[in-house]
């Protein structure tokens, strides 16, 4: 997965999902991985700044288990919530 991620100038962070039909051809598969975004996202919530975040999904990312695909954005959300720290202007 990648994370795109900028400034906005509300006082809390959005969320914006790409899961296209080449990563995961079956709807079934889409959801699944929208709604473990969705999920991780909510408990991540709180501790992000104020940014605009779209997650686009990769080649194999369909192919992950619950866990391994919790796991990964737990590292996503980390490395956005160090890179973002103290950049937004509000």
């Amino acid at each position: 997965m990648t994370v795109l991620a900028t400034p906005n100038q509300l006082q809390h962070p959005r969320l914006g999902l790409a899961i296209s039909r080449k990563v995961a051809p079956t709807a079934v598969a889409r959801n699944r991985i929208k709604r473990v975004i969705r999920e991780s996202y909510r408990h991540w919530q709180a501790r992000l700044d104020a940014v605009d975040i779209v997650v686009l999904g990769r080649a194999g990312v369909a192919s992950q288990s619950k866990q391994a695909l919790r796991v990964a954005l737990d590292t996503l959300w980390m490395e956005l919530n160090k890179k973002c720290a103290g950049s937004s202007s509000n």
